[in-house]
């Protein structure tokens, strides 16, 4: 059937939703302010990361290795369009 996606919440639905099922596509990731410098400062660094970079931030920010993946392919395509 042709799923509805639930109204958009108030303010009062905390933190980033993690979907139970495998599959389908993930809610937007909430990075906190914490995670969010964490993850500039290593892309001033590098912008590239190896596996194990990655696998280390992941564990070191409590997410998930294909989030930090996303979310520096974001980075490079945001940098990309300023230029």
């Amino acid at each position: 059937g042709a799923e509805q996606p639930p109204p958009e919440g108030g303010p009062e639905c905390p933190g980033p939703e993690e979907p139970g099922g495998r599959g389908g596509r993930r809610l937007r990731t909430a990075f906190s302010a914490e995670q969010l410098s964490t993850l500039e400062s290593s892309f001033q660094r590098q912008q590239y990361l190896g596996a194990a970079e990655r696998r280390r931030l992941a564990g070191r920010m409590g997410l998930s290795e294909v989030q930090i993946k996303t979310w520096f392919q974001n980075r490079r395509m945001k940098l990309k369009r300023q230029l």
